[in-house]
């Protein structure tokens, strides 16, 4: 029984789109930085920071589980937060989603020098 490909679409600070493919139980933020993306992710997933700040289109934000209260806390400081943000580190693609659309925060670093 093989998974079915997951696409990802990713929009840029400067609008431009760039999909991808992920496979149930990906994490998006790995996916987002195995693709240039730029998220820093620098607690690596802890759940320490913000770096890894997106923006989850409202239609896809929907299917999402509910964050938790720690996200919550750290999405509190994340730059330019929205209704619909949420940590990259904590999203698992799920099989039941034929796609996502990410939009990267106008407010992204990434201090990996990219």
């Amino acid at each position: 029984m093989t998974s079915t490909a997951i696409t990802v679409r990713f929009i840029g600070t400067d609008g431009a789109v760039q999909e991808v493919q992920g496979m149930p139980g990906d994490r998006l933020l790995d996916l987002a930085q195995a693709n240039g993306q730029p998220l820093e992710g620098t607690c690596e997933g802890q759940m320490a920071c913000s770096t890894c700040h997106v923006i989850i289109a409202p239609d896809d934000f929907a299917l999402l589980p509910k964050a938790r209260e720690d996200e919550e806390d750290m999405l509190d400081l994340a730059m330019g937060a929205t209704r619909t943000s949420r940590l990259a580190c904590q999203i698992c693609l799920d099989a039941a989603w034929s796609s996502l659309t990410v939009r990267i925060p106008g407010e992204a670093r990434n201090m990996q020098g990219r």
